[in-house]
C-alpha cells in the first residue's frame, strides 16, 4: 500500500507539503497541489480521512444551502462550487430547504455539530440568518441582495433589469409587461425596482395591471403570460424575473396564437441552458455563476482559516445577452 512518504518522493516535495496539501490547501501554491494531486493519482494513495479530520478538528465538508434544488441556475453554481471545494480538499453537503426556515434549521445543526466547517447560503436572504452573528462558524451568502447582511456575493439586480427594461424600450416598447418573482423575495423587490426606474427615466408610466405575479418556476410564467395577453390593451414585450418563466411565457403567448418576437417580446434572467436553445432563443442577462462559485469558496476557506476578508461584498458583473426573442415593436 502506497504511503504519504512515497507521494511526496514521487511529487518532488517534501512530506510537510504533502500534509499540508491534504489538511490546509488553502496554504499550499496551486504548483504544488497539483504535483500532490497528480501523485497520489499516481499511486493510488488514499489518506486517513477520520485521523486527518481529528487532528485538524475540521470535518473538511462545506454545507450548501439552497431554497430549490430543481432551479437550473442554483445547479450551475452548485456546480462551481463543488469544482473549487475538490480541487481544495473539500466536499459539498447540499441542503435543499425548500424555503422552508424548519428544513433549514436542521440543516444547520450539521455546522453546529461540526459535521461541516461552513455554510454557503444561496437564498438572497433568510430570517434565520438575521442572528448569524450569533454563530460559531463561518457563513457566507451567496445569490444575495443589495440589502444581504454579512459576507455575501452578488449582482447589481436593480441595474442589471434596468439595462433589459431599457432595451426594450429602445426598441419602441411602450407597453411593458412584468412578470415577477416570488413575493418577499428581495430579488423580486431589486429587480422591481428596476422595472420602475427605466420606465421613470424614459417618461413612462407604472402601471400594476402589466404586472403578473410569478414564483420563479415555468408554470407561473405561463400563467402570467396567459393573463397579460388577455389584457384589454395588452403589452407588445413582458419582461421576465428569470429565465424559467421567460420559457413558459412564451409557450403561453403561442398558444393564445402570438409570435415571438413579432408580436410580442419576452426577456428573461439568469441565462440558463434551455433558455438558449428554446424558440426562439432568449434574450437575457447572464450572472457569472462560474465566478460566484470561485469567489465564494475562496472567501470560505479564509473565513475558516481564521484570516480577514479584503473585502465581505462582491458585486460581480452582468452581462447582457441579446437574442431573438426580441424585436422592434410593431407598428400598427
Amino acid at each position: 500500500m502506497s504511503n504519504i512518504r512515497e507521494v511526496a518522493r514521487i511529487a518532488g516535495v517534501s512530506v510537510a507539503t504533502v500534509s499540508r496539501a491534504l489538511s490546509h490547501p488553502e496554504k499550499v501554491s496551486d504548483t504544488s497541489k497539483k504535483k500532490v494531486r497528480e501523485a497520489i493519482d499516481q499511486v493510488n494513495y488514499r489518506p486517513n480521512m477520520l485521523a486527518r479530520n481529528f487532528r485538524s478538528a475540521r470535518s473538511f465538508s462545506l454545507l450548501v444551502l439552497v431554497p430549490d434544488i430543481s432551479n437550473p441556475f442554483f445547479a450551475l453554481v452548485i456546480r462551481s462550487i463543488e469544482i473549487q471545494a475538490q480541487k481544495r480538499g473539500y466536499s459539498v453537503l447540499l441542503g435543499d430547504t425548500q424555503d422552508s426556515s424548519i428544513r433549514e434549521q436542521d440543516y444547520i445543526r450539521l455546522v453546529e455539530t461540526r459535521l461541516a466547517d461552513g455554510i454557503i447560503q444561496l437564498r438572497p436572504m433568510s430570517d434565520n440568518f438575521h442572528e448569524s452573528s450569533e454563530f460559531s462558524f463561518p457563513y457566507l451568502h451567496l445569490c444575495a441582495s443589495a440589502s444581504t447582511p454579512g459576507p455575501c456575493i452578488r449582482v447589481d439586480n436593480v441595474a442589471a433589469f434596468e439595462h433589459i427594461v431599457e432595451y426594450l424600450i429602445s426598441l419602441g416598447h411602450t407597453r411593458i409587461g412584468l412578470i415577477t418573482g416570488l413575493e418577499g423575495n428581495p430579488h423580486t423587490r431589486d429587480r422591481l425596482k428596476g422595472y420602475k426606474q427605466a420606465l421613470s427615466k424614459a417618461g413612462l408610466p407604472y402601471d400594476e395591471s402589466l404586472v403578473a405575479g410569478g414564483e420563479y418556476v415555468i408554470w407561473s410564467g405561463v400563467n402570467a403570460a396567459n393573463k397579460l395577453c388577455k389584457l384589454p390593451d395588452p403589452p407588445t414585450a413582458i419582461a421576465c424575473m428569470n429565465d424559467e418563466m421567460a420559457v413558459g411565457a412564451v409557450q403561453a403567448l403561442k398558444a393564445n396564437g402570438l409570435d415571438v418576437p413579432n408580436d410580442v417580446s419576452v426577456t428573461g434572467f439568469d441565462d440558463i441552458a434551455y433558455g438558449r436553445y428554446c424558440d426562439p432563443p432568449l434574450t437575457t442577462i447572464a450572472q457569472p455563476a462560474d465566478d460566484m462559485g470561485v469567489i465564494a469558496l475562496d472567501m470560505m476557506l479564509r473565513m475558516i482559516a481564521g484570516e480577514k476578508l479584503d473585502k465581505e461584498e462582491h458585486i460581480l458583473p452582468y452581462a447582457f445577452i441579446g437574442r431573438q426573442s426580441t424585436a422592434p415593436r410593431k407598428q400598427s
